[in-house]
């Protein structure tokens, strides 16, 4: 019977990574869907512990938003293949958590400021493919209506985020022209662009900022 048991056993422990890979990835849809109300649930409970450390929340966002980002795939894209290709492997390391750093900053500050105006994603798109779109729209503090569109592509059969456009800014590009703009001024000094990355954030979310008041006008 112990025998029995313990071949039983044996089997099941053998079966469960097989029986993990078997349950499906959550759809594109409902990866959004669950990573923004795990966001705001967060937010709301802590938002005034995170408006006096903002590194703090800089940390929860890489906790919930960071493994639904494809860091390495956005990393190359910023840099683009004229750059990407002459980087060393520690370059690409360093650059892609200098990324998420800055885009966790580039947005924290808006999120703190969010007092739930509300937050609705859209209906779900076709996601036969492996890329689509998934749709939001976010209600500002002084009433106006915002889309926000994210892009995902399916990476090893589970949905990453690849680019967000939001209010018609595309934050890919942003970015890209931002990188290329810097190794210029720079002198092609890839080490010095990559470890003042932050910088180059800050002046982004001023040409986005700048951006969308030309919109909104």
């Amino acid at each position: 019977m112990i025998s029995t048991l313990r071949r039983s056993l044996l089997v099941l422990l053998a079966a469960l990574p097989l029986m993990a890979s078997a349950v499906a990835a959550p759809s594109a849809h409902d990866l959004v869907q669950d990573t923004t109300s795990r966001l705001l649930a967060d937010l709301a409970a802590n938002k005034e512990k995170y408006k006096q450390d903002p590194q703090d929340f800089y940390a929860a966002l890489n906790s919930i938003v960071g493994p639904v980002v494809d860091a390495e795939g956005i990393s190359k894209s910023i840099m683009t293949v004229k750059y990407s290709r002459k980087a060393t492997p520690q370059q690409m390391r360093t650059f892609e958590e200098n990324f998420k750093r800055g885009l966790f900053q580039f947005y924290g500050n808006a999120l703190l400021e969010y007092n739930n105006q509300g937050i609705v994603v859209d209906p779900p798109r076709d996601e036969s493919g492996d890329r689509t779109s998934v749709g939001m729209t976010v209600k500002g503090s002084n009433g106006a209506v915002y889309p926000v569109s994210y892009t995902l592509e399916k990476i090893n059969g589970e949905w990453k985020l690849r680019n967000v456009i939001i209010n018609g800014i595309n934050i890919g590009k942003l970015f890209r022209d931002q990188f290329s703009d810097a190794m210029q001024r720079n002198g092609n000094d890839l080490d010095k662009t990559i470890n003042n990355w932050a910088g180059e954030v800050a002046k982004a979310k001023q040409a986005s900022e700048n951006a969308a008041e030309k919109v909104t006008q």
